[in-house]
């Protein structure tokens, strides 16, 4: 039986060349906008990489480049979602032709990778920030939070404007609680090498920061330290022995006790301080190896004013204490990414202040933003806007108002 044969071949090649030209506008129209060459999260991605690439060269084949391009596509989509649960990430990251649920195996089995170490993939940028702030003293505060489901972190960080950038980390299993000085002196002594000798350190420490291990480490490194202690830790001056709650300080005053003992392993001298300040309540105990107590009262003013990398990481952030991520070691490795995806974003809000992208992102007259938070708003504004992504993981030198 011969097929029936359609000779209107006019209506046709007309219906095909109306649907090819709607075809061309839409084209145009995505090239216009840079949808054409790349989506967003290919440019995200792509920047990420060239950049990791610079600070972390490797082979053109291997293990390690796989690994990379996994770092590059974790901060990816760590940055796109602004979370850190594996599926979310997975739904913000570039595809490579792979299913969402097989790139979320791809990040497991990267969290799951020995081989996946801080020396190799974030200690570089740790000694980069470092070298690039120690031209001014160099602030490092501690700092403990939940994270993931069951876990506890304690970081390291330096002080940036009034954010907190991380140096290093430690995660164990357990509710959120006290960690041991062993670990607080494990943590100082992996950044302490990374200091150049010559730079000024200030330690600032909150109440559980005050061990007189970690105290004997920091004084032995030359740093200056101020941290804060309990009211009744003991106070030993000649042969007198008072609390620190003992030393009566009035609101609005300041009560010191000069080449101090403190604790009852005597250790010293120290500078012990009661400080009552007018807008507050109650008063803070203080030890510091400083000399002036005014400057010692300075420094520690300061750390009431620094947001922590977990207050910007949690409701505000990339929220790391819902990752429900329960291995301590995953977290440590997720915590890789993610710290230099945080990195990036105060860089990004850093060049806004510097660069003036703040006035038009935002407003004019002042920016109510973080440095983080204005990090995000201008990398979506170079993406709406098809304008070249700058990344970097090494912060310039801080401005004045920088927060």
């Amino acid at each position: 039986m011969v097929p029936a044969i359609d000779y209107r071949t006019e209506n046709l090649c007309d219906t095909v060349i109306r649907v090819t030209h709607g075809m061309l506008l839409l084209a145009y129209d995505r090239f216009q906008s840079g949808e054409a060459t790349m989506s967003d999260t290919y440019r995200r991605y792509r920047a990420i990489k060239q950049s990791l690439l610079q600070a972390l060269p490797t082979h053109t084949s291997g293990h390690r480049e796989k690994y990379l391009n996994t770092l590059a596509a974790l901060i990816c989509g760590i940055v796109g979602a602004q979370h850190t649960q594996l599926p979310k990430i997975a739904s913000k990251a570039p595809g490579l032709a792979a299913k969402p649920a097989s790139r979320i195996k791809r990040f497991t089995r990267w969290v799951e990778n020995e081989r996946i170490t801080y020396d190799t993939y974030f200690l570089p940028f740790a000694q980069a920030v470092l070298a690039n702030l120690a031209q001014q003293p160099l602030v490092l505060i501690m700092d403990g939070s939940v994270v993931g489901r069951g876990c506890v972190t304690l970081m390291l960080s330096v002080v940036y404007g009034r954010r907190a950038l991380p140096l290093a980390w430690l995660v164990v299993k357990g509710a959120k609680g006290h960690f041991p000085q062993t670990a607080h002196c494990a943590l100082v002594a992996q950044i302490q090498p990374l200091i150049p000798s010559s730079t000024t350190v200030i330690f600032l420490g909150d109440g559980e920061f005050d061990g007189t291990d970690l105290q004997k480490r920091l004084h032995g490194y030359g740093w200056q330290y101020v941290c804060r202690t309990a009211s009744n830790i003991v106070i030993t001056s000649g042969t007198a022995q008072i609390p620190f709650r003992a030393l009566a300080v009035q609101p609005d005053q300041i009560v010191l006790v000069a080449d101090a003992q403190v604790t009852q392993a005597r250790y010293g001298p120290v500078l012990a301080l009661a400080v009552w300040e007018a807008a507050y309540q109650t008063p803070l105990y203080l030890i510091s190896n400083l000399a002036d107590a005014e400057r010692a009262v300075q420094w520690y003013r300061k750390r009431a004013t620094i947001e922590t990398f977990f207050s910007d990481q949690k409701s505000r952030g990339f929220r790391l204490d819902r990752s429900h991520l329960g291995q301590p070691a995953r977290l440590a490795r997720l915590l890789l990414a993610a710290c230099l995806a945080y990195l990036w974003m105060i860089y990004l809000g850093a060049v806004a202040r510097r660069d003036g992208w703040d006035a038009i992102i935002h407003r004019t007259d002042r920016c109510d933003w973080s440095l983080f938070q204005l990090g995000l708003q201008l990398l979506d504004h170079w993406l709406n806007e098809s304008l070249p992504i700058t990344v970097a993981f090494c912060l310039p030198p801080p401005l004045s108002a920088v927060t």
